[in-house]
This record gives C-alpha cells, structure tokens and sequence, in this order.
C-alpha cells in the first residue's frame, strides 16, 4: 500500500489538484455533520464509558474485608458493589479487620476470640477515669468486635467464662462474674486474666500489660495497632522471651472452669501477697516462696505480669495515639 501512495504522488499536476480540491470537500463536509446537535452526545458517551467501568472495578475490594457496613453509608452504588465475587476472598479470616475509626478523644480497642469458647467481655474502671457506657459484651468464637475508649482512660478488660444470664442481664459466671451482672458494676471475680491500661498517663505515654497477679482463666495478648512505637508483640502472640502458651496450672492453684488462681488468693499468706515484711521489692521474691508459682505463670505468658512485683519484663509503654488489639488465644 505504500509503494501506491508513492506512485500517485508522482500524477501530473491537475490531477492532483483535483485531487487536492476533492479531499477539501470531503474534510468539510465531516466538519459540518460532527458540529450538529445529534453528533456531540455520543462521542462524548463513548469517552465516558470507559473510564467509569474503569472506577467501579475497585469498589468491591475496599469493602471486602468489612461484609456489612452497607447500612452505614447511605449511598446505593457502594453496596451494590459489595455484593461481588471479590468479597468472597476474604470469608475464611476468623478475625475480621478493626471496624471502627476512633473518633476525636478516643481510642479504638479491637478484641478478638481465637478459642472454641464462647467469652463474657467486661470491663472495670478507676473511679477517676472517664467511664465506658458498656461494660459487658459477648464475644463468640472467630469473631471480633470494636470498642471506642476515651482518652486518658485507665481501667482493665478481661473474659468471663461459663455465663448465663437471663433477658434482664441478671446471671453468674464461672469465672470473672461481675456480681450476677451482665453489664459489669465494677472489677470481677477471680480468677481472671487482665489486660490493663493507662491511656495518655505520665508523659503523654500509655502504659499497658496483661496481668495474670490475680490469677488466669484465659490466655491472652495485646498488640499496638498504630501509634508511633514498635510493638513488642508478634501478631501470633510471641515476645522476644516467648510465645502464648496455656498455663499448666498446679493441681493446689486448679479451680472449676479450667481456670487457674492466683497462690496468693488460695493460701492468703504475706508472702505469697507481696505484704507485710515481704512488701518491699526487695523481699517480694518468687524464687524465695515455699513453690515458685509465679514461674508458672512467666512460662505460660512471658511478658505478662506473674506477681505484684514484675514490673520489668511485664509493662508496656506507647506513644502516637495508638489503638490496641486484645486476642484470646494461644501461639498457633
């Protein structure tokens, strides 16, 4: 075809005026039918459709990881958009993604439930703190739920296992029962294994740890999620001086619902309670009780705090505004 092109350029002259004066009309004859009313709209629509197949495309994998939040965003198309195929992919995670934002003056505490048990949340709180206006949440296996807690807080969470509780909140619990009560009134029974915080405290820091001091009914670990600090913590629960493992609980400390107390709370002597002669840090030692059963409880968690006194491998420091996950579990 080009070899043609090149033949006809070399025509005689008026020939190739003609030529010349033909294409002209063609040209302006296209001109005068792309400028009528009928010929703008689909050249535009066909500029159009491409991109806009091209937006709605990532829609369905922004809310993948969050199956139902469609009733909170009030617009059609989103939904739609979250009832295809990709949202699917992420069925089989136990533990869904944080699904609250924390809002001005809050944090966001997301916990989770690895066990085959179902769990009893509640919580307890200093009298000084700003106060939580639920403190009692059930929490089923595989699955999560999010809690916005104000700034400055300072209070504790924990498990309760082998409840029952009838429509007006009345019931018991086998371990960590909160007087009866479904919505907590205070702090719980032990035994209980404790995550504990102390939200913007001393330097603008938080402090936070998981205590088993008053025994333990559930193994338990906490992540940072944001915030400017490294967390300590792998995801599966490991620190650098171990992982999450069940306590083997001495038969002497055993208690029904496979919970474990606290040596202090069944033999009730100073020197198992750190008091007395034995208050000072520098009497309060495990490796000097009749049976060592803090290290019971170090095997088992290793960066929990196993008596009163283990503050150096047991509190955690944050900064930046960081949120926190709480996982009942052990280390896979």
């Amino acid at each position: 075809m080009g070899s043609r092109a090149r033949q006809r350029g070399r025509r005689p002259g008026v020939l190739g005026l003609v030529a010349l004066v033909v294409a002209a009309l063609c040209v302006a004859a296209y001109v005068v039918v792309a400028r009528q009313p009928g010929g703008g709209p689909p050249a535009a629509a066909a500029r159009t459709a491409t991109p806009a197949a091209a937006m709605s495309a990532p829609a369905p994998k922004t809310s993948a990881a969050a199956p139902t939040p469609s009733p909170t965003r009030g617009t059609p198309a989103p939904s739609a958009a979250r009832t295809d195929a990709p949202q699917k992919k992420h069925t089989t995670t136990p533990a869904a993604p944080q699904t609250l934002a924390a809002k001005p003056g809050t944090r966001v505490f997301t916990f989770v439930n690895r066990l085959s048990q179902t769990i009893w949340l509640a919580s307890g709180e200093q009298t000084v703190t700003p106060a939580l206006t639920t403190t009692g949440w059930v929490l089923r296996p595989g699955r999560t739920l999010s809690v916005r807690v104000p700034d400055h807080w300072n209070g504790r969470f924990w498990g309760r296992t082998g409840c029952a509780f009838d429509a007006a909140g009345r019931g018991h619990c086998e371990t960590g029962d909160c007087g009866g009560r479904f919505q907590c009134p205070g702090y719980g029974a032990i035994p209980a294994t404790l995550a504990e915080f102390n939200l913007n405290s001393w330097g603008g820091m938080d402090f936070y740890d998981v205590s088993l001091v008053d025994g333990s009914n559930l193994p338990m670990y906490i992540n940072l999620v944001g915030g400017s600090t490294k967390d300590p913590l792998s995801a599966d629960g490991c620190s650098a001086a171990g992982c999450t493992r069940p306590v083997d609980c001495p038969a002497a400390l055993r208690v029904k619902g496979n919970a474990c107390e606290s040596p202090c709370g069944v033999f009730g002597t100073d020197q198992y309670c750190c008091r007395g002669h034995w208050a000072p840090r520098t009497e309060c030692r495990p490796d000097q009780w009749p049976v060592n059963y803090a290290a019971v409880f170090k095997k088992a968690e290793p960066f929990a705090y196993s008596y009163v006194d283990d503050d150096a491998t047991s509190t955690f420091t944050s900064r930046g505004e960081a949120g926190y996950r709480i996982t009942f579990a052990t280390t896979p």
